[in-house]
This record gives structure tokens, sequence and C-alpha cells, in this order.
């Protein structure tokens, strides 16, 4: 591994201070970040612990809920608040990971882990993300985990979150401090989709600090679920996975919130599938009409045609699941 230089600022103005400089990454949990460094996939000049920065708050707003970017996924998914006003994001988190991984990654952490594409983290292989302009190895190679919406002849990988799925259906608003101040961007349009720069994973700029989410009240709770499949029940990524919230009144749908992960180098939300719920009574048929048209656009590869299945049926699933039916 490449010497680097480790140091820890007391402070949001000092951590803002050093990132700024080439070479530069931000650790809290280190849970990905480590690992990338140990495979040589990245290789920092110098490293800037924000642990001792006060962003691991969960607290009432009077609008929503707000979690700071410190906030370890273990408590974050056990905090009463979460749980009684966003159970869809406690769900997704306890889906995420290990116990042990969830008791060291932070919040912010979370939403900026890389995927974990076996091209991206093999630097014998050609990667656009990890090498820009060497190609990508998935597209001809063994792409079974790849992205079936969103995709580009550069890169075909996926984001390898669930929290992130679970923030993304709840409309969740990123915050951001940076030299100028403070800005603020919805969760949806946080990660990018790799088009001709897969390099580049979200729209955090240079000398940027997240600093916490927001989630807005929703009427969600009674009616949510994330379902996920995988290769095995623990410590594994998602091959599809569904975070679905129903706000059901007299079983008529009022609104409906779904995004997917394992699908597309982003969270993936599912709009006009949700267009087509509002109004509808919360039956099978309609879920599975949904599901159907949440796939337009799907495009596979050549070993995950089957996600062109596993997809609508874990949305018509997941759908059940959160509004009582199974």
């Amino acid at each position: 591994m490449k010497q680097f230089q480790y140091v820890r600022p007391v402070t949001q103005q000092n951590v803002l201070d050093v990132i700024t400089k080439p070479g530069t990454k931000i650790i809290a949990g280190g849970t990905n970040l480590v690992d990338l460094m140990k495979r040589g996939v990245t290789a920092p000049d110098k490293l800037v612990d924000i642990n001792h920065l006060p962003l691991k708050g969960i607290v009432a707003t009077k609008t929503g809920l707000h979690i700071g970017a410190l906030a370890l996924n273990s408590v974050v998914s056990e905090n009463n608040l979460v749980v009684q006003k966003q159970p869809l994001l406690a769900m997704a988190l306890k889906a995420g990971a290990s116990p042990q991984l969830r008791n060291m990654a932070t919040v912010g952490g979370n939403m900026m882990q890389r995927t974990r594409c076996t091209y991206f983290y093999d630097t014998t292989m050609p990667c656009n993300k990890r090498a820009p302009g060497s190609g990508c190895g998935a597209l001809e190679g063994y792409n079974r985990m790849h992205a079936i919406f969103g995709a580009s002849p550069q890169c075909i990988a996926v984001h390898p979150s669930d929290m992130c799925v679970g923030l993304a259906a709840l409309d969740a608003t990123v915050i951001i401090a940076g030299k100028k101040g403070e800005r603020r961007i919805p969760f949806i349009d946080f990660h990018r989709l790799p088009g001709d720069h897969p390099e580049t994973d979200n729209h955090l700029a240079t000398g940027e600090l997240i600093v916490g989410v927001e989630i807005p009240d929703n009427n969600f709770a009674n009616n949510s679920y994330y379902l996920k499949i995988r290769d095995r029940q623990s410590y594994a990524f998602a091959l599809v996975s569904v975070a679905a919230g129903l706000d059901i009144s007299g079983g008529t749908i009022r609104h409906a919130r779904l995004a997917m992960g394992g699908v597309a180098h982003k969270p993936w939300r599912l709009f006009e599938a949700e267009k087509f719920l509002a109004g509808k009574t919360a039956t099978e048929d309609n879920f599975k009409q949904a599901a159907q048209i949440a796939m337009q656009g799907a495009k596979a590869y050549e070993y995950n045609a089957f996600k062109l299945k596993l997809a609508p049926a874990s949305i018509t699933e997941a759908l059940k699941h959160a509004a009582g039916l199974v």
C-alpha cells in the first residue's frame, strides 16, 4: 500500500480547508475505502478523518427527520424515530452488509461507497470507472450482477447500497457543506448514471462534505417493505432489491414510492409505476401491472437476462408485503 498522510481535524471548517487538495480522501468508518486502498484501486496521498465532527445526531424536525452523516448504520437502523417514522429506511439498513460492518459504516460513507463490480476491483482488468479509457471488461465478460437500466457502453456496473435505495424511495435530501456555504440536493439526483464519465459516481464537488440527510414526513410507516434478493441471506449484495412505500386509505393507494437496487449505476426510482398506482386499489393485479410498467427500457446482457423476470416479480412481491397482502 502506498504511504499516505493522516490528519484528524477537529472542526468542520478545518475539514473544508484541507479536502480541496488533490489526492485527499475523507475517511470515517473506512469499510469501503480501506478495501479499495488495500487492493490498489485507489491510492490517496492524504486521509482526512472526520470522526470528531458533531454529525451523528438523529432528530425530528418540523417537516421530517434529520440524520447526521456520521450516524452509524447500526444506530440508525435501531433508532426509535427511524423505526417509527421511516421504517423503510430501517429495513433497508438491516438488509445491508453484516452487523460488524453496520457497526462501523456511516450514513455519509454509505452514500459514497463505490461499485462492487469485480472488474473495478481487479486492477489487471479493463475498467473505465477505475481507469478511464481502458474499456469495460463487464460488457463482454461475466456480467451476472450488472445493470439492466441506465447503463452506457462505458460502464454497466451497479450501485451497491441498500440504504441509498431506501432514501431514494423516501424523497430524501442530501445536505452538503462547502467553502461557499450549504447546499441541498434531492437524493435521487445525488448519484450519477455512467454516461461517458463512469469514474464520477455522484454530484459531490471537490472540497464539499456531506453533513446529513433529511427525510420529509410521509404516510408510509404502516405500509413499507424492503425486499432484497441475493445469493445468500447474509453479507451479499443485491441481485435485485425493492424499496416500497404505500400511503393507503380505505384500500386505495393515495401515494406510492418505489425504488430498486442492483439494477443501475444509481438507486433506480420507478416514477411511472408510482404514477400508475396512485388512485388504484391495492391488489396483486395492479401491482403486477405496475411492475411491468417499471420494466420499460430495461436491457439485459449475456449473463443477467434473468433479472428481466426477477425484477418485476420482486416489485410485485415487495408491494404485496407493503400492502399487507402476504
